[in-house]
């Protein structure tokens, strides 16, 4: 009987933990809000960011995009070459990318990469004191770090997001036209001609989301990050576990969502 009632005390105790954790994640996301419309606007912090965010990731989305984009052709090759149906890999890999794979690869590269490193920067900034010292200044830390980095995740996202679909769309032009032979005019035909802008505006409004949610988990992780390099390090591996999860998570209601009521 005591075993039980540890249970279930240890299953509350975690139930208002993650209630706890929600509520101080929407608190600090309404605070976001605010100073985006509220001066002072740091353009130099933003371009800064962003120059960070996104030209630093071009060659990695480069490289998994392009790979993606071949492997995706090579794959569905196997099944539309058995009813003579080459010509639509193009249709595939063109709405694979722009619809989902675009998105979520790149979401997930800039939150491994550039989400851990905002995490650590801001949660070394919160145990050496450094955001008590803004504060001291009359310098609120979520208006002079968070919000620029909001901007240029939403800029760097967005702007990734459009060149991974090229050069995914790349990949599968280069497997089907050079391996399948599948002639250059019929594989760019079969390309656009599936695409709405539907498709495109979807994959974009996925961007759009998935860049709050990293900077959301990101920042917030990094500013209750506990004394110690160890509270760094753990901060920084849970801001990428529930970016990942988080993105995933969105991802799949996103496409429900559009699916049933954005046609």
């Amino acid at each position: 009987m005591l075993n039980v009632k540890r249970k279930f005390e240890a299953l509350g105790e975690k139930a208002l933990a993650f209630i706890r954790y929600i509520g101080g994640v929407t608190v600090f996301f309404s605070e976001i809000l605010y100073w985006i419309i509220h001066p002072p606007f740091r353009v130099r912090h933003v371009i800064k960011q962003a120059e960070k965010i996104g030209a630093s990731s071009l060659p990695i989305v480069s490289l998994i995009s392009l790979f993606t984009g071949m492997v995706l052709a090579l794959q569905s090759a196997y099944q539309m070459q058995k009813i003579q149906a080459e010509m639509y890999i193009a249709s595939l890999v063109a709405l694979s990318m722009i619809r989902e794979l675009g998105p979520v690869l790149t979401a997930l590269i800039v939150a491994g990469r550039c989400g851990a490193a905002i995490t650590a920067e801001i949660g070394t900034m919160k145990v050496t004191e450094q955001i008590d010292a803004l504060e001291a200044l009359a310098t609120n830390p979520i208006n002079y770090l968070v919000v620029p980095r909001f901007w240029a995740l939403l800029i760097s996202l967005i702007t990734l997001t459009i060149y991974s679909d090229f050069i995914g769309i790349t990949g599968g032009y280069l497997v089907g036209v050079c391996k399948l032979r599948i002639p250059h005019y019929t594989y760019v035909k079969m390309t656009f001609d599936p695409l709405t802008q539907s498709d495109m505006r979807n994959g974009l409004y996925k961007s759009f989301v998935f860049a709050i949610v990293i900077c959301v988990v990101a920042c917030f992780e990094g500013m209750r990050a506990k004394e110690g390099a160890e509270g760094v390090g753990k901060a920084t591996t849970s801001s990428v576990v529930r970016s990942f999860v988080l993105i995933i998570v969105c991802d799949c209601l996103l496409t429900a969502f559009m699916y049933f009521f954005g046609r």
